[in-house]
């Protein structure tokens, strides 16, 4: 049972409560009320909510003629939202589905193929050959990056991550994709200066696997048909009900 903080009139406010509150509040907002000081300003502010209930129950606000009219366009407002809801709710997708628009679409589902790079960029050829003879003296690459290069990597040790072709410029590209792994280049210009560049992985292209993609597809399939079963309903509907435009 959840902890009771205050209460109103004879009305409890509980911590569930409070942190339901606390949950309808934009991100932007929850960082506000951070903390215990600022939850309590939430709790005041629950407290003040409750006051004005117990004016309105007092007053007999619910059977003003005001009142009523508001809670009529709220009712209709809501019928409306949790009809479509409803219709939107009873749409599923199977996973038989899925793998039956998967095979009919490998095409969709296509990934290039992808190298994992690192490199050390410098302003002259001779910077780039003396720090090759370093690393092929045995200095680690990843510390010779750190320490020579003026790429934003060398804070990663010159790593690039993964790349596919035509994000590069096309001098580094063909070095990456041609070298072997873990082995290190000779110095490549482009127009950018001198690169050292080692690859550190390779992914071979190709259609992904079912697993890997099944969700995403049951997700598209699934706003696919609920598109489809709202437009349906309507187009019934309109055959159902008059429409008169003025």
């Amino acid at each position: 049972m959840s902890k009771v903080l205050v209460k109103v009139n004879g009305r409890e406010i509980t911590e569930n409560d409070l942190n339901a509150f606390f949950a309808t509040l934009g991100q932007q907002v929850q960082g506000q009320f951070q903390g215990e000081q600022g939850m309590g300003r939430l709790l005041d502010e629950l407290v003040y909510q409750e006051l004005f209930y117990a004016e309105a129950v007092e007053t007999d606000v619910e059977n003003s003629p005001a009142f009523k009219a508001e809670l009529d366009k709220m009712k209709e407002s809501l019928l409306k939202q949790f009809n479509i809801k409803t219709l939107i709710d009873s749409v599923e997708v199977s996973e038989a589905e899925a793998k039956a628009f998967y095979e009919a679409n490998p095409h969709y589902f296509e990934s290039p193929e992808q190298v994992q790079a690192s490199h050390i960029l410098v302003d002259t050829e001779a910077e780039a050959q003396k720090i090759k003879t370093e690393i092929d003296g045995g200095l680690n690459f990843e510390e010779a990056a750190s320490k020579y290069s003026s790429c934003p990597s060398s804070e990663k040790g010159g790593d690039l991550g993964f790349f596919q072709k035509g994000q590069m410029v096309p001098e580094f590209e063909a070095v990456a994709f041609e070298l072997d792994e873990n082995v290190v280049s000779e110095p490549v210009q482009t127009q950018f200066g001198y690169h050292i560049i080692v690859k550190k992985a390779s992914q071979a292209g190709g259609v992904q696997a079912l697993p890997m993609v099944i969700n995403q597809i049951m997700q598209q399939l699934l706003i696919q048909k609920q598109n489809e079963a709202y437009l349906s309903k309507v187009e019934a509907l309109k055959s159902k009900y008059t429409i008169e435009k003025f």
